[in-house]
């Protein structure tokens, strides 16, 4: 790495506790209700974490929107559980909050309980915002599009350790025999609808690779819970030979091994391969709408702020385990094979078709071991 991507893309040796944890939620799909603190080590952790949920500390209405959510958390919390919260964390502004959230003691605890519910009301406003306002699925992808397109242009242009980036929408047919092959057979399930995939150098790329996201791009909170699957890195076994292996101790989630579980979370298609190797997780991204379009927002959106949320599906792989990725049984052609046979077998003879179908792949599986 020269120069210029060090001064960018931090190395590993450079991680603080907050990154590790960070990168440790995505790999396996966790959610941040189950944390008990943050990690943010100061003002400019604080600001670029707030960036990353496109919020900008810096203007006046952005500021009155995060106070506006603050104080519905704080409302709730008393409304329903009669929470006591100490006036010094109740007087604190948000990014005041975020490094109370980041220490010890009551205060901490406190703190981090009203940022988990500013969280989700947040969240909440966005995705109502989104079915208020009179937008295509076409125009909204095309904003993510944008935003993911300059991020990652960028880090192209600046010579970051990415070889292949392919971003688009899904195909209709694909989402079609999607749907036919999966039990749920809702659209609302189908999470790939926009897809992002990202091929690095080499393996110890990725995690700096997805550190730089989680800043530049989309905060690690809002990587859809239980939507992970991760068959390249064993975390554990991986920090455990780097410079960073001492913050392993100091991890909130999953400090032990014995506590750890499985530290590898395969994907259950059970169309792949057992071979095939990749890191796939959900985010549902963040994007601020532009005066254009909240122009046309009706007066009831109002309190809802300017920010949306929009499911995208990213995948990163290095070049290693992407080129054995396309050799044999793991190929995306096979993978395309087993699910179509799967699917005339389902739409002809209903669940008995099924039942045979998936006896079938693992039979074919089997054999290419």
């Amino acid at each position: 790495m020269n120069d210029a991507n060090s001064e960018r893309l931090k190395a590993l040796e450079d991680f603080t506790l907050a990154d590790l944890e960070a990168i440790r939620l995505i790999l396996r799909g966790d959610s941040v209700i189950d944390w008990r603190k943050l990690d943010l080590t100061g003002d400019d952790d604080v600001r670029e974490f707030l960036i990353a949920h496109e919020l900008r500390p810096d203007l006046a209405s952005d500021r009155a929107r995060m106070e506006h959510v603050k104080s519905e958390a704080i409302a709730y919390l008393r409304r329903q559980f009669d929470y006591p919260i100490p006036r010094p964390v109740e007087r604190a502004t948000v990014p005041e909050l975020l490094l109370l959230a980041s220490g010890r003691g009551h205060r901490a605890m406190c703190a981090c309980t009203i940022l988990k519910c500013m969280h989700i009301i947040h969240h909440l406003d966005g995705r109502e915002l989104l079915f208020l306002l009179p937008m295509s699925n076409q125009e909204v992808f095309h904003i993510v599009e944008e935003k993911v397109y300059r991020v990652i242009g960028g880090m192209l242009a600046g010579s970051f350790p990415i070889i292949e980036f392919v971003g688009g929408r899904k195909h209709k047919d694909s989402l079609i025999t999607k749907l036919m092959s999966k039990q749920e057979t809702i659209a609302a399930q189908i999470f790939d609808k926009l897809r992002f995939r990202i091929v690095t150098r080499t393996r110890d790329d990725i995690f700096p690779v997805l550190q730089y996201l989680t800043n530049k791009l989309f905060p690690f909170n809002y990587v859809v819970p239980g939507q992970s699957i991760n068959s390249v890195f064993s975390f554990r076994s991986y920090v455990e030979k780097t410079p960073v292996r001492s913050l392993l101790a100091q991890m909130q989630t999953h400090a032990s091994p014995a506590a750890d579980g499985p530290d590898l979370t395969p994907s259950d298609n059970k169309f792949s391969a057992e071979e095939y190797r990749i890191i796939h997780f959900v985010v549902d991204m963040p994007v601020r709408l532009p005066p254009r379009i909240m122009d046309r927002a009706p007066d009831s959106a109002g309190p809802l702020g300017d920010v949306i949320f929009v499911i995208c599906e990213f995948q990163i792989v290095d070049r290693d385990t992407e080129s054995h990725n396309e050799l044999g049984d793991a190929s995306h052609a096979k993978y395309k094979e087993r699910q179509k046979k799967a699917v005339m077998r389902r739409l002809q003879l209903g669940g008995a078709g099924e039942s045979q179908g998936q006896i079938r792949v693992a039979e074919d599986v089997r054999k290419k071991k």
